[in-house]
């Protein structure tokens, strides 16, 4: 309930007096041939991100591109269409299913990929608005404090694996039966190992730099998008919507982030000089082009990766039944 009614809110705030007439004529003007460069912009940047998980990923086995990739559509896909963020799950399922890597290792890089990003955001957003004046004093501020909760996020990452033998002797600890201490214990090894992806120098320098390649090709193709439709995004406002657009889809929503998306780009937009119907459109007209683009590759994904996922299920299954009845 609450991401509906979240959802709903915001969208009533976004859309609050909304000249609809006036948005059609913007969207009708838009040019086919820059929408399909954007859309293949996008694209790029979903293969660059696979390409970002599958290095965390090979901390623990390598994997094929193609197999990361396919596997980070698909969750797309779930994100997209499915409440609670349930494509993370559904990549961490394929993955999983595909290798010998636990469930619990590859969702743990999963959401380090999604906690980075928000860190690496903050910061480029935060060092794109400086020296741009006029800006709403509120932006600075939001941003500002992002950056700060965001160095002390990236810390965090670094400092937790620390704690790991003090948390494994806590398990040993727990009034539990033995068989389900050795089980907390093996996902707790599973857990830090995955944290521990980014320490190593290498790793974590390819990691940065396809992060920063990342945002700067969804920069380029926002861009793109903007001008599909006549209007001038420039790079700096760019990386501000995207990090707004990063950092809302963490609060609790609908599938596609319905009414955060239209109430982040009226609310970043408008104060730098586009109109409240320019604004609108344009991020309708993004929301559709992110839902082509994952929808074509996210179920060319779905569609390899269900045969593994019929079988993993079976084994599931019969692993658990073979332990109910030990039990």
């Amino acid at each position: 309930m609450v991401p509906v009614a979240l959802a709903g809110t915001l969208l009533y705030l976004a859309l609050r007096g909304a000249d609809w007439r006036a948005i059609w004529t913007v969207l009708s003007r838009m040019r086919p041939l820059y929408f399909a460069l954007a859309c293949s912009v996008a694209s790029v940047a979903c293969l660059f991100r696979a390409l970002r998980w599958r290095v965390l990923l090979a901390a623990g086995q390598p994997i094929r591109r193609r197999e990361v990739f396919w596997a980070t559509m698909a969750g797309y896909l779930g994100n997209c269409y499915l409440p609670g963020r349930a494509g993370e799950l559904v990549r961490t399922f394929i993955v999983s299913s595909r290798s010998s890597l636990s469930a619990t290792y590859v969702l743990t890089t999963a959401l380090m990929e999604r906690l980075t990003d928000a860190i690496a955001l903050v910061i480029l957003a935060s060092l794109a608005l400086l020296g741009v004046e006029p800006r709403p004093e509120w932006l600075g501020r939001v941003f500002g404090s992002g950056a700060a909760l965001a160095g002390i996020g990236a810390l965090a990452l670094f400092v937790l694996p620390r704690f790991q033998a003090r948390l494994a002797r806590l398990v040993e600890l727990l009034p539990a039966r033995a068989s389900l201490r050795r089980r907390i214990a093996a996902m707790l090894e599973q857990l830090f190992l995955g944290l521990g992806t980014l320490r190593d120098p290498g790793r974590g320098l390819k990691f940065v730099a396809l992060t920063l390649l990342i945002w700067a090709v969804d920069a380029a193709g926002s861009m793109v998008l903007a001008r599909s439709i006549g209007l001038r995004l420039p790079f700096r406002l760019a990386l501000v919507l995207l990090a707004g657009l990063g950092l809302g889809s963490a609060l609790p929503s609908v599938p596609g982030y319905v009414g955060i998306y239209q109430y982040v780009a009226v609310t970043v937009l408008v104060p730098f000089g586009f109109t409240r119907t320019d604004a609108l459109a344009y991020i309708l007209l993004a929301q559709a082009g992110i839902y082509l683009v994952v929808t074509v590759w996210g179920t060319i994904g779905l569609s390899r990766a269900l045969p593994g996922l019929r079988n993993q299920f079976r084994h599931w299954r019969a692993e658990s039944g073979r332990a109910h009845a030990l039990a």
